[in-house]
């Protein structure tokens, strides 16, 4: 049976080439610390974490490398963030978008002293940016957001939301999980940025990091401490960037591979990557719009989305119909709320859920065609109506 992945919005498959080689490569035949060693092997494992973070620097168009921070996760770096930064009584925007990795440490948060207000998206997933506007208080100290919904695909307008911040001295911390590496994203519009390497720059699970500017460094306390092969003859935390958030050993062999993925990337072009995905998508939301019987969620064309679309199977069960795709037609989605329940019930599809299908690089038009033809056929069959 053909096998069509669907699912890049959870993890992008396959990866970038050269990426597993590069893992392969590293464990087999260097396979040293960094930071920790006094050879040669050791300073050059260093020279090339390095030249990661100035690619990532490159894409994200940022200028400080050494801000660049590695860490297991995006989920991690929103944590270091967030509980590094904030304080008892301070006040924090975000939107009625967000995946739980923002929802539930501001939640913890809300238990520590620190309030929070969600400026309401309307039911395609859009924002107003005037609705964080009408939020700001005195003790507001920053605006965390997602860049693009991780369940509609719609894009949130983070540059209107930087304007604003700067004009009342607000720290504007950004969610790029589904969009870096798929979107041109400018960095200097931002005071944080929390990424990951396992979407769209087409690397692995295990890996992510954030980008931070100088002054709201500064202001971050490190949540987790200890060894950096840094200042060693300190017990106190390094105030020097990066080692002021990477204690421990760093995931080397996975950030190899993410300084294979970012050559790929820079070398097909940020612009062709999204314009290629795009074309899928629109492919796919016309074919569908064309269905009495499917309802897609949030926009129903390309302007300010990426190519993640949701779709209710009305009056039929989504979660038939993904196993169904699945199992007879060999095509992976992801069916449910997406760790994103606050967005579901913005999206009016709490508590069901939706089929969700996201597109990447590495999909075909033979893909698209095969998975409107398999949705077709599920509805000739009466697949998920519960008869």
């Amino acid at each position: 049976m053909r096998k069509v992945y669907a699912d890049n919005s959870s993890t992008s498959f396959p990866k970038a080439p050269g990426v597993s080689d590069a893992i392969k490569d590293y464990l087999d035949n260097v396979g040293c610390n960094v930071n920790r060693g006094g050879y040669e092997s050791s300073y050059n494992v260093a020279l090339e974490i390095l030249a990661t973070r100035n690619l990532l620097c490159k894409l994200l168009n940022f200028n400080e490398p050494r801000n660049v921070i590695f860490t297991p996760g995006i989920t991690y770096s929103l944590n270091m963030i967030l509980k590094g930064f904030l304080e008892d009584g301070d006040h924090v925007i975000t939107t009625s978008m967000e995946h739980n990795g923002v929802m539930r440490p501001l939640h913890e948060l809300s238990y520590m002293g620190i309030s929070y207000d969600v400026a309401s998206c309307n039911i395609n997933g859009c924002l107003n940016p005037v609705d964080i506007k009408k939020l700001i208080n005195r003790r507001t100290k920053a605006v965390i957001m997602t860049h693009a919904s991780n369940v509609c695909g719609t894009i949130l307008p983070i540059y209107d939301i930087s304007d604003i911040c700067k004009r009342y001295g607000i720290k504007l911390i950004i969610d790029s999980a589904q969009t870096a590496g798929a979107l041109e994203v400018d960095m200097s519009h931002i005071d944080a940025l929390a990424f990951t390497c396992h979407k769209g720059l087409l690397a692995t699970q295990g890996l992510g990091g954030f980008l931070v500017k100088n002054d709201l460094a500064e202001r971050i306390e490190p949540i987790i401490t200890g060894g950096t092969g840094s200042q060693s003859h300190e017990i106190i935390q390094p105030t020097i960037l990066p080692d002021k958030f990477e204690s421990g050993t760093l995931n080397i062999p996975a950030i190899m591979g993410l300084k294979k993925s970012l050559e790929f990337i820079h070398n097909v072009g940020t612009k062709t990557i999204l314009e290629k995905k795009m074309k899928h998508t629109e492919k796919f939301l016309y074919e569908i719009s064309r269905m009495n019987d499917v309802r897609i969620i949030g926009k129903n064309n390309l302007q300010d989305r990426i190519a993640v679309i949701s779709l209710n199977f009305i009056n039929r069960d989504n979660a038939e119909i993904a196993s169904t795709l699945d199992n007879d037609y060999g095509i992976m989605t992801r069916c449910g709320l997406h760790c994103a329940p606050t967005a579901h019930k913005t999206l009016q599809t709490y508590p069901q859920g939706t089929v969700r299908f996201s597109f990447g690089h590495f999909n075909t038009e033979e893909d698209v065609d095969y998975i409107i033809a398999s949705i077709k056929d599920i509805h000739e069959r009466g697949i998920g109506y519960g008869f």
